[in-house]
């Protein structure tokens, strides 16, 4: 599972239904939720 920052909580937390997507400029990245709160979550990842 990958981890992100949470700005509602502000705090790192695991992303919940995680997703690898790609970014306009080719990076990738993972996008998913916060599990206490339900805000989306994104990390941005090496290429």
């Amino acid at each position: 599972m990958s981890e992100g920052y949470c700005v509602k909580c502000k705090a790192k937390k695991e992303m919940q239904d995680a997703k690898e997507v790609k970014m306009k400029n080719g990076r990738k990245a993972m996008k998913g939720k916060c599990p206490d709160c339900g805000t989306s979550l994104f990390r941005i990842m090496g290429k």
